[in-house]
Formats: structure tokens, sequence, C-alpha cells
């Protein structure tokens, strides 16, 4: 319906964007972060107000391009697809729009949803989690019935975005939140960025747990130290890794 998957809309064309969020919810899978189909994966273009998302209910074994959802981000109308997109869609919509981050993975992988249950919210216990966030990873409030009641997954959203508002944190300094009751929200510039996040937040999690039952008494990192190894990585004056040029020779 609508659009031809081939045409160009002023940023990626809708077949890149359906590649884009097919590899993405592939990776889910292989980076055993999803069990059956708990979890999904979306690539969002904001030039062109489209997000491409996993349909619901949908084995990743049986997932094609075709079958991904392509929808405008503003109205939430399907423009390619036959398929129903996921139960989460209304969820992604609402963090594109608000955070407008180019890719957001939803999965309900053991160590981060063990978190989320608990109602906690994941301190940043040492440099591995400080490569990637600054500091601790929030646990939002959990819903009431009203919201519950009304409009479930887009009011999951609306939770989100109001924890860092509240916070005032930055989404692109700490790209993942807990959803208390439920599991994990990740986000990235990229569907690719999404899942490594994703990835980084199921390891973190796990060591802050075993930190935490080997130390009950275990402190947060220092600021000094977290602010390094943050900065050493992403900013203006980050120096990890090589610098593109490099990387071509």
């Amino acid at each position: 319906m609508g659009t031809p998957a081939c045409r160009k809309l002023g940023g990626v064309n809708i077949q890149e964007l359906r590649e884009q969020a097919l590899e993405a919810n592939l990776a889910l899978p292989q980076h055993g972060l999803v069990v059956f189909t708990w979890g999904n994966a979306s690539a969002y273009d904001p030039a062109t107000d489209l997000l491409a998302i996993k349909p619901s209910g949908v084995d990743y074994k049986n997932l094609t391009l075709e079958s991904l959802v392509v929808l405008e981000v503003s109205s939430g109308r399907i423009v390619e697809g036959s398929l129903k997109p996921s139960s989460d869609t209304p969820t992604h919509l609402v963090l594109a729009r608000e955070f407008g981050v180019g890719g957001i993975v939803h999965t309900h992988s053991r160590y981060a949803a063990a978190w989320a249950q608990a109602g906690l919210d994941l301190p940043c216990y040492g440099t591995t989690q400080a490569d990637y966030f600054v500091g601790t990873i929030p646990c939002t409030r959990s819903l009431n019935p009203e919201e519950i009641e009304a409009g479930y997954e887009h009011h999951t959203g609306l939770v989100i975005v109001e924890e860092f508002r509240r916070r005032q944190l930055d989404p692109a300094d700490i790209p993942a939140v807990l959803l208390r009751n439920h599991a994990s929200f990740v986000w990235g510039n990229s569907p690719h960025e999404a899942v490594h996040n994703a990835v980084v937040l199921e390891e973190v999690a796990q060591m802050a747990l075993y930190s935490r039952l080997l130390n009950p008494s275990l402190s947060e990192i220092p600021r000094a130290l977290l602010d390094k190894h943050y900065t050493r990585k992403h900013g203006p004056h980050a120096y990890y890794g090589q610098d593109k040029d490099s990387q071509q020779l």
C-alpha cells in the first residue's frame, strides 16, 4: 500500500530502511537477546519520517524484507507492508519522534529484564558501563491503570520520555531505559548501534548483579573515572579507536 519500495523520499529509500531493520532484528537472536519472538527492532529515518519495524508475532527465521512494516512516524500510518506491525510499535513511534534516534531495540533479555522487574535503576559500578552510558540507567515508574487501559504501548513511550525529562537526562548520553515491571528499550544513531547498545546493556546488567552479590555495600564508580571512560569514546575529545582515514589504509 502507498509508496513503492524503491522510491527515494529525501533520505534513505524504503528498501534501505527495511534492510537496516531486518539486519537489526536478525541480530537479536544471534546475540542471545531474545527467546521465541520476545523482542523487536526498528530503523528510523528522520529525513523521511519513516520507520521500519518487525511484524507482530512473526518468528525471526521467517522474516523477509517484504515482511517488515514501514510507517510514517508523525501519523502512525502504514506506508508499506501487508502484516500487522509489532505490538510495541506505538512505543517506537514515541521514542523516534521525541528522541530522534535512528534505531530502537526492545527485548526481554534476562538480566536487563531482571533489573526492570525489580523496579531498580541499574547503577554504574565499573568502566564497562561507563564506556557506553553516562552513569545510572534509569528505571521508570509503573504505568497507572488508566495508562494501561487507554493506549498501553503509546503510554509506555510517554512514560519513558517523562522519566528522561524528570531526571534531565540526555538520551544520547544514556541510550537505554528499564521499563518497570517489563523490560528494556535501547536506542542508537542507527539500528546497528541500537543492537550494539542492547548487547552491552545485557552484559553490564549481569556484571552489576554479580558485583552487588559479591559486595552488597558496593559504591558506584567514581565520577572522574566514569567521565574519563565515557569521553575517551564519545564527544569532541574522544581518542579511542582509529580515525576514518586510518581505517581505510
